[in-house]
């Protein structure tokens, strides 16, 4: 089970923190003994080839899955539920406008009806989809759907907000406006984590990158850092465009 714990003195560099997460599915650790921590304010990306265990420990970080063993601190104490966003690879959206999508969420977070009006004029603003506000969420492209979940995400002003590959099948312009959201985020204040293949979007918007190999965090530092001179071998391999076992 995993618990949250209250640290002492925490680390105000440090927003959240993993401590020897373990999650077993089969028989087998899919996240092994995963210790991992994201640092205030910053875009960490959390990179590694598929099946290391990168979305299954943001789902943990965002209680959506319950792990066997290990420790959580965030911002030293226990979770606030609205301190935290999650934007996924494909995105969930009500059977509603892309306007009736976004006064749901400001519902659910609480916002009180009489500035829901003019929050969503704002969020609309914000995802550049004032053109198609009540337009059926669900008949968008793949990238218009992408931009209603990330501004439903930032409709709360989440303290974390957790990224899920979200341009992975999104075209260069469709990517470009998924990356100047979460770039907007980030200058607003809030800590982004985005789990992603793409080496190109790390290097544009990551200032820190946590590297995953079979479940364990292998390697972590800066995105500079990692990119001119990794230094564990599943990394190397990584950059390099081979396998590693």
């Amino acid at each position: 089970m995993l618990e949250l714990v209250k640290a002492v003195q925490p680390d105000e560099a440090t927003l959240l923190t993993l401590d020897e997460v373990t999650l077993t599915r089969g028989g087998a650790a899919v996240l092994d003994a995963l210790s991992l921590d994201i640092r205030a304010g910053a875009i960490t990306a959390v990179m590694g080839a598929n099946g290391a265990g990168k979305s299954l420990a943001l789902r943990v970080i965002a209680g959506l899955i319950e792990p066997d063993a290990g420790e959580m601190s965030y911002a030293g104490e226990m979770r606030a539920p609205l301190d935290v966003s999650i934007v996924f690879q494909r995105p969930v959206l009500l059977r509603r406008s892309v306007r009736g999508n976004l006064r749901h969420a400001l519902k659910v977070y609480g916002v009180p009806r009489r500035q829901r009006t003019r929050r969503v004029a704002e969020l609309l603003e914000l995802g550049r989809l004032g053109l198609i506000a009540d337009n059926p969420a669900r008949a968008l492209s793949g990238g218009e759907q992408q931009r209603v979940a990330m501004v439903r995400a930032l409709a709360a002003r989440p303290k974390l907000l957790l990224l899920d590959e979200p341009t992975a099948s999104l075209d260069p312009q469709a990517t470009q406006a998924i990356e100047r959201l979460v770039r907007k985020a980030a200058d607003d204040g809030a800590t982004v984590v985005i789990v992603t293949h793409d080496r190109g979007q790390a290097k544009r918007l990551a200032d820190d990158i946590r590297f995953m190999h079979r479940g364990k965090m292998v390697e972590k530092a800066s995105a500079k850092r990692f990119f001119e001179n990794p230094t564990s071998a599943a990394a190397s391999a990584y950059l390099a465009g081979e396998l590693f076992l």
